[in-house]
């Protein structure tokens, strides 16, 4: 005689109701995000993966700041995962190659897409006013040395190995060194980002080779108004900043005429909250090239407003 049991389980009672992926799906129309980027059924790939369910495995994946690998596995065994990815209990999830395919077919500008509608959703919400915008440039390193590139470069009859000669002998041609004073060498790429003081939320983010320096990266992350908030190395932007119609908040070199040594440390401290929060970021990148790893920081950044949004929201 067969004993066995079975009791049927829906996944919507292994969610508790407190749960953050619940708070945040009551916070973010995903649906909207997903018919804003305009993704395609050709560019899922997988049968049975839907566009918005992808999007979202994307969006939690970076929330759980997980490679590809990682989050594979924690899809098939977390079921809160599964709740808010829109899978059942028992359905199959996707392996770690259909989300590295899917986040290459939709690419940066739909990725941006993406983040442009979350940001539109959270300014409908009061939480990016841009009044003041914090803006900063950090170091993304691809290569912590590149001793063999740089051993072939002189071994084919160059005197330095600088950034004019870096693509020729690098396996990422866009990697540059990028330098911070006269001390901070790195290789690879620098993130331009703005945030609103506000919130605290990420405004915009541009990636860019590391050897352009602040003041001109700056152009791609301004805001559409009120002041700038910036470091000296903002100097040669404040022109670009009027020209835009904001205000230029930025410290100036000592041996400027225009130095008020008391409204730049007013402006000091102002920054440092916003200089301790962003200098803690992963700073590693794991893609090749400029727009895969504009792709990233854009999930990233994404990802960060997520988690701020449910920190402020009671």
């Amino acid at each position: 005689m067969n004993t066995s049991q079975y009791e049927m389980i829906n996944i919507e009672d292994l969610v508790p109701q407190n749960h953050t992926y619940r708070k945040l799906k009551s916070l973010i129309n995903f649906k909207w995000m997903v018919n804003a980027a305009k993704i395609e059924q050709s560019q899922v790939g997988a049968i049975g993966y839907t566009a918005e369910r992808l999007v979202m495995c994307l969006i939690l994946q970076f929330m759980e700041d997980a490679s590809d690998r990682e989050f594979e596995r924690f899809m098939a065994e977390n079921n809160c995962g599964k709740w808010f990815c829109n899978f059942a209990i028992a359905e199959k999830t996707p392996d770690f190659t259909t989300f590295c395919k899917f986040r290459n077919a939709i690419g940066q500008r739909k990725i941006q897409k993406l983040f442009n509608e979350l940001k539109r959703q959270l300014k409908k919400k009061g939480c990016m006013a841009e009044v003041f915008t914090f803006v900063d440039a950090s170091a993304l390193i691809s290569r912590l040395s590149m001793w063999q590139e740089r051993d072939a470069a002189i071994k084919a009859g160059y005197e330095k190995f600088n950034n004019e000669v870096i693509e020729k002998f690098s396996a990422d041609p866009e990697v540059r060194i990028g330098a911070k004073g006269n001390d901070k060498f790195w290789f690879g790429y620098k993130k331009h980002i703005s945030v609103d003081m506000n919130s605290r939320m990420i405004n915009k983010v541009s990636v860019t080779k590391a050897n352009v320096p602040d003041s001109d990266g700056v152009s791609k992350v301004l805001p559409s108004q009120g002041a700038v908030v910036a470091d000296k190395g903002y100097v040669p932007a404040i022109d670009l900043i009027r020209k835009k119609g904001l205000h230029p908040m930025v410290i100036l070199k000592n041996n400027m005429k225009e130095k008020n040594s008391d409204k730049d440390k007013f402006i000091s401290k102002l920054r440092a909250p916003f200089e301790g929060v962003f200098s803690k970021q992963n700073k590693r990148v794991r893609y090749a090239g400029v727009e895969k790893n504009q792709a990233a920081e854009l999930l990233y950044a994404m990802a960060f407003n997520m988690r701020r949004l449910l920190a402020i929201t009671p």
